[in-house]
């Protein structure tokens, strides 16, 4: 299909369940942690069962983010790949992988041996010999002291638990990292911020192990459900490399998927990586801010902050849509006077979002088999005022690579959350004229 018929595709609301990413909270597993990003578990197993037929498949996701296509792939008996770049998602989605191998009968002993262990140091008033993360910095204390004791203790029984069970220490890791915001003195709004600007009280004091022993609990549970309801078969179990898929899909063998379930980054100048700081820091993924710096650049479409004071960014040789071209010329000619918040900015970022989607479509060429097919979700944007129709976008740099394009679907024709709603890279006009909404496009490996 030639780019100028890229507005032709059918656009349509049938085909997929909604895959908004809050739908995960009572579902087994995928509960495990909060996730700002994604899409739900019904959409991963509504969108792999269509796809596939029968079990043995290679199912990847170049963004696995916190495992949802992952899991859903194992548990109906494919081989699932994945890979991320930020440590902590890759860390929880590898422990979920893993959740049919947890001897939850040593994890219920642990989450005894927890309690046991909090109530002795209330009693005993023993200190901590964790220390917090010398590298994590914040506005205002991320952790009151009360809860920073708890906390610590915490930290201080997972090391102790390491030694002899080290598959159940992660496991308690990471029920740390999906509570440790809810006691802490932050909150997402949808950006982590201070729970006072948001106008909320700090958490001075807070049942830490009864809630860590909680999470735990509903842990145990879930990994039993999943070894019950997990396809047999002699298929390896699945993968998380932590690393860019835009930089080392060629690592993985040439046409060896058959199918790809992904979201990756939305063109919103939302940071990922940065919401994830705290766990980031605690949970020891990094020490410095040059480790994040690593993972800015690394980011698909880098950040606004990033691209902004270059002179100008062009677009990849290998987009050809005169939509595309004529979309960020229209930003980058907005607000001059106003800088590096001006248009120009805007149009770096654009650009430079726009031309990892050459480097990650050319990766799904290389690793999808002949008649493989990639679904993509991907909302739309605005910058600058200027409406930025990514789906179509996306659409039209996959007929570029190669690619065929199937169609555009679009299962969630409203969505809230953009990060830049309220900035000046929209206008009021723009808010009020341009719905946000949510695609799959579907594309095909050729025959």
């Amino acid at each position: 299909m030639q780019p100028a018929l890229i507005g032709e595709i059918d656009k349509t609301t049938d085909g997929f369940q909604d895959p908004a990413f809050v739908l995960n909270r009572i579902v087994p597993v995928h509960r495990w942690v909060p996730w700002i990003a994604g899409y739900s578990q019904a959409f991963a197993s509504d969108a792999i069962g269509k796809f596939t037929r029968g079990p043995g498949h290679v199912v990847l996701d170049p963004f696995a983010g916190v495992g949802t296509t992952l899991i859903e792939a194992d548990r109906v008996g494919h081989q699932a790949v994945g890979f991320e770049i930020n440590p902590y998602a890759a860390f929880v989605a590898t422990v979920k992988l893993n959740a049919h191998c947890l001897n939850t009968g040593v994890l219920r002993d642990a989450i005894c041996r927890l309690r046991q262990y909090g109530e002795h140091s209330e009693t005993t008033g023993i200190l901590p010999e964790f220390k917090p993360p010398a590298g994590f910095k914040s506005r205002s204390p991320f952790f009151s002291p009360m809860v920073l004791q708890k906390v610590l203790l915490v930290l201080d029984f997972i090391e102790l638990e390491g030694r002899a069970h080290e598959d159940i220490a992660n496991v308690i890791r990471l029920a740390f990292g999906a509570t440790m915001v809810g006691y802490s003195n932050y909150s997402y709004e949808p950006s982590l911020s201070r729970k006072v600007s948001a106008g909320k009280r700090e958490v001075t004091d807070f049942p830490v192990i009864e809630g860590l022993c909680a999470k735990l609990q509903e842990i145990a549970e879930d990994a039993d459900w999943y070894r019950e309801n997990r396809a047999g078969g002699t298929r390896r179990d699945g993968v998380v490399y932590r690393a860019s898929f835009l930089e080392d899909y060629r690592a993985m063998e040439q046409q060896s998927v058959d199918l790809i379930v992904t979201s990756p980054p939305y063109m919103n100048n939302y940071h990922y990586n940065r919401n994830t700081r705290p766990h980031l820091y605690w949970l020891g993924f990094c020490d410095s801010p040059k480790d994040l710096k690593l993972l800015e650049h690394q980011n698909f479409g880098t950040y606004w902050q990033t691209a902004r004071d270059l002179e100008t960014v062009e677009l990849d040789s290998a987009i050809k849509s005169k939509e595309i071209h004529d979309t960020v010329a229209a930003i980058r000619e907005q607000n001059p006077d106003k800088g590096v918040y001006g248009g120009n900015g805007w149009a770096n970022y654009a650009t430079a979002y726009l031309n990892d989607c050459v480097r990650f479509l050319q990766g799904v060429r290389w690793v999808l088999r002949n008649n493989g097919t990639a679904l993509i979700v991907l909302g739309n944007s605005i910058l600058q005022g200027v409406p930025v129709p990514t789906d179509r976008f996306m659409a039209a740099i996959a007929s570029d690579c190669g690619l065929d394009v199937r169609e555009i679907s679009t299962p969630r024709e409203t969505r809230v959350g953009n990060s830049i709603v309220d900035s000046g890279a929209r206008t009021r006009q723009s808010r009020e004229s341009v719905q946000l909404y949510e695609s799959v496009i579907e594309v095909r490996q050729p025959g």
